[in-house]
């Protein structure tokens, strides 16, 4: 049974981690590496991210949520918590490079740690729908109160199927008994064969859903016990030199670097109505029916269609004579597949990066820190954007080698630095960038601004761009 470590735990001393990274692969074409599945509304309105950030909002102040993603996803992550958290914009930590989840974790706990000794903190992904928010809120709770005692404690997820798509967590000795009961963990499974996994549901092992609740110090314990040479590296990590040491740091996940080596490491069983989202079929099992059991979003027109899922992103998607498919349709690809075989999506998708690369990595609109682009049309020496900056925001200080611009507003007031002159520009009205001419595009208003560039030249390219001054950091020094 639980020691007299239990103790009521203060609400200021509650904190939470999102972990916002990942590539996205397995819900190609709609998510890229740049544009990956947790900055996309797939279950609502709202982003998964947001989704998270509000969920996690109603248990702790916001301004305690952290959140960990790639450089490349910072501006858009802050963009998107403004929208629903903002005092957690502060708080966003971005990695120069992927390093799996627990130097992620242990890099947010030092930042939580260095402001509050006797923190308690969930992890928590940032794409895993939950529908039961009381049910996790609850589960959360019990978890946090056993974490007091020293436990490592995970959130296990009870199964409705023998899945084979996550890891297993094999309960033992129950340490909290009645409506809420919790039970140390005697064994982590890897994704099991369906049969092993039918056993594993009868022997009342739980999905492992990657969720931790952890005392900061005890975490800080256990990581200086288990993987000393990242501690040391991390106890001595500057801005100076925090690119080259984190680079340096284990490519390990918190299963394997500390959970699998924790003596004192515990499960909550929780039924909250829970889904990783982590394929296309299990959008379409997570998504209300039509009459034909089919699950449609967009503009689509379905005849003599059943048990499918049909995602239009942009123009008119039409079916006829199918069963159990999946299509996607964004505006540059179309994933047309076998609802069975959704789990070779990732497989597929490294065929087409070897063949165009540009289709997994970029959406034709891509999202930068002032706004958004949106290539209309390409061609030999030609490109034609749509480009969209929010209130507010300008564009960095730059210049072109090989390519001029000309600019025509659509909607909003463009303030635009031309050659050192500074020039303002209504709708319809439009101006000449030449090439090798140092030039901003800024929008000072309330309301969005959007312009159509048209791109001339011998090399159009997204690396022709040379910045000399630029308020988001982007600027190599």
């Amino acid at each position: 049974m639980l020691g007299s470590g239990i103790s009521v735990l203060n609400n200021l001393n509650r904190y939470a981690v999102i972990l916002c990274g990942g590539a996205g692969t397995r819900l190609w074409p709609l998510s890229r590496t740049l544009r990956p599945k947790q900055l996309l509304a797939l279950n609502g309105e709202q982003t998964l991210l947001q989704q998270t950030a509000l969920r996690l909002s109603h248990h702790i102040d916001p301004s305690h949520l952290y959140t960990v993603t790639h450089e490349d996803h910072k501006f858009e992550v802050k963009g998107q918590l403004a929208e629903v958290a903002p005092s957690a914009v502060a708080n966003v930590l971005a990695e120069p490079c992927a390093r799996n989840t627990l130097p992620a974790i242990a890099w947010a706990v030092s930042q939580i740690r260095a402001k509050d000794k006797d923190a308690i903190i969930g992890v928590f992904a940032s794409d895993h729908a939950i529908d039961d928010e009381a049910a996790f809120i609850d589960a959360w709770e019990t978890a946090e109160k056993i974490a007091t005692d020293d436990y490592l404690v995970l959130l296990g997820i009870e199964p409705d199927s023998p899945a084979t798509g996550y890891g297993y967590i094999k309960p033992s000795k129950q340490i909290i008994g009645g409506n809420k009961p919790v039970f140390e963990v005697a064994q982590f499974v890897e994704k099991p064969a369906v049969e092993i996994a039918k056993q594993y549901i009868a022997d009342g092992y739980l999905w492992n859903s990657g969720m931790f609740v952890f005392k900061a110090s005890a975490f800080m314990q256990l990581f200086e016990q288990h993987q000393p040479e990242m501690a040391q590296q991390l106890s001595v990590m500057t801005a100076e030199s925090f690119t080259e040491t984190y680079a340096n740091f284990t490519n390990v996940s918190m299963d394997v670097g500390l959970a699998e080596k924790a003596e004192k490491i515990a499960v909550v069983p929780v039924d909250m109505a829970w889904s990783d989202l982590g394929s296309w079929d299990s959008i379409y099992q997570k998504h209300d029916k039509d009459a034909d059991n089919n699950v449609m979003h967009g503009d689509v027109f379905a005849q003599d269609t059943t048990n499918s899922l049909l995602w239009s992103q942009s123009s008119m998607l039409a079916t006829a004579g199918l069963d159990n498919v999946v299509v996607v349709q964004t505006a540059d690809a179309t994933l047309v597949c076998d609802r069975s075989k959704t789990e070779e999506i990732k497989s597929l998708v490294a065929r087409v990066k070897k063949h165009k690369s540009e289709l997994t990595e970029n959406n034709l609109t891509v999202y930068r820190p002032w706004g958004t682009y949106t290539v209309l049309e390409e061609g030999p020496n030609f490109k034609i954007k749509r480009i969209v900056v929010n209130p507010g925001a300008k564009l960095s200080m730059q210049m072109h080698n090989h390519r001029s611009e000309h600019w025509v507003v659509v909607s909003g007031v463009a303030t635009i630095s031309n050659n050192q002159k500074e020039l303002t520009l209504q709708e319809n009205e439009s101006t000449y960038i030449p090439k090798t001419q140092k030039h901003r595009l800024e929008n000072r208003s309330e309301k969005p601004l959007a312009i159509i560039e048209v791109q001339c030249g011998d090399y159009v390219g997204e690396d022709d761009i040379v910045r000399f001054d630029d308020q988001y950091g982007r600027i190599e020094k």
